[in-house]
């Protein structure tokens, strides 16, 4: 058990006997009042986001995670089969333990998958990856001014918001964290 004040973003913890991730992590001072913790989760089994008030004495479970280098393979319906890359054993991972990137999940794409002692709980993309854009409608020419966005459907069939400029077989590089265009892949 460890006290709220040592835990961070990214922290594993056991919440009402279930595993979550931290997502973001606050501590308040409001007037008079006495100081808290805002802490919002994300639960690692249903996915589902958790929002929760701490005193400062209150206590947590911090559960000791460790991760490891998985290249996605392919998808079983809503199971991606992953291969360690040191020891070629297979992994699956349900489609809530990688969350919203799930989209942007490639074929022979590295990813870090985080384990429990043995069991897979949760999987993360690299921070940028490339992409193709497999559909996009026309840019106008010339029109590079404005920060104007356009949708644009990729290799993997996520959607997203590209400038005007990009056309269809340009490759991009995207943000996983925020899931948005930063720039034309070289």
């Amino acid at each position: 058990m460890a006290k709220v004040s040592d835990i961070s973003r990214g922290t594993f913890v056991r919440y009402n006997g279930e595993l979550a991730q931290v997502l973001e992590y606050e501590h308040r001072t409001p007037g008079n009042l006495r100081a808290f913790y805002q802490v919002k989760m994300r639960n690692l089994d249903t996915g589902k986001l958790i929002e929760q008030r701490f005193r400062p004495d209150d206590d947590v479970e911090v559960v000791r995670v460790h991760f490891k280098e998985h290249q996605f393979l392919y998808m079983d319906g809503n199971i991606a089969v992953c291969m360690d890359n040191e020891t070629y054993d297979q992994i699956m991972l349900h489609k809530e333990a990688i969350g919203d990137d799930f989209a942007f999940l490639k074929e022979g794409m590295n990813i870090n998958v985080y384990f429990e002692e043995d069991n897979p709980i949760y999987a993360e993309l690299p921070l940028t990856i490339e992409l193709e854009v497999t559909y996009t409608e026309p840019g106008l020419r010339g029109d590079t001014a404005t920060r104007t966005l356009k949708d644009a459907t990729l290799e993997t069939g996520a959607g997203i918001k590209v400038p005007l400029f990009i056309n269809t077989g340009d490759r991009i590089k995207i943000d996983t964290r925020t899931n948005t265009y930063i720039e034309r892949a070289k």
